[in-house]
């Protein structure tokens, strides 16, 4: 097997995207369940791996996309262990590939969440979205603001124009396959160029 060979098979080049958005979906509005399955549909199809925080609602829909176009699922969740999440937290353990259980928490899981994605995607969401975005922004992660018949979208956009802090690496959008296509080209100018040493057996 030769360099290139081994690189493709062992490389760390699977691009990871987060998706983050609300667990409560009632101020969604309608069409909020296909938008998020097309999003993670979109995620599979361009060879992404979907990061999520384990939860209900969009997220899981997001996951529940991802899955059905045979794509990978990670679920980076607030609770200790399995019996936490399901019997604390109550959350979902189907559409997960992999969950990851910090033990921290909603706040010091969000950290964790962001940080082990090369971009972050806001869709419909709540305080908890908004405090993952704030997070991604700070880390100076790509960011995907995915505009749909919720309000996050403008919110976010005004806690920009607000914040005077200029950041190039934040792009906006409804169309999910066009959104991920900008979100994964300012990926890859970040990402670190490694290759895998063959070594003798």
């Amino acid at each position: 097997m030769d360099l290139k060979e081994l690189n493709d098979k062992h490389g760390h080049n699977q691009i990871k995207i987060c998706v983050s958005g609300a667990a409560e979906t009632s101020a969604c509005g309608l069409g909020a369940l296909d938008l998020a399955k097309e999003l993670g549909r979109e995620i599979a199809r361009q060879g992404a791996v979907l990061v999520t925080g384990a939860t209900t609602g969009f997220p899981f829909w997001t996951a529940m996309g991802a899955k059905e176009a045979g794509g990978i699922s990670i679920g980076i969740s607030p609770a200790a262990s399995e019996r936490e999440h399901v019997e604390v937290y109550k959350l979902p353990l189907d559409y997960m590939d992999l969950i990851i259980y910090t033990g921290f928490g909603y706040p010091g899981r969000d950290l964790l969440l962001t940080r082990s994605a090369d971009a972050v995607i806001c869709g419909c969401g709540r305080i908890g979205t908004i405090h993952e975005f704030t997070v991604a922004f700070e880390d100076a992660k790509p960011l995907g603001i995915f505009e749909g018949p919720w309000d996050m979208g403008a919110e976010l956009e005004e806690i920009l124009a607000k914040g005077h802090r200029p950041n190039s690496k934040i792009v906006k959008g409804k169309d999910p396959k066009k959104l991920l296509e900008e979100i994964i080209v300012m990926v890859k100018k970040d990402k670190v160029e490694y290759k895998v040493t063959k070594t003798s057996a």
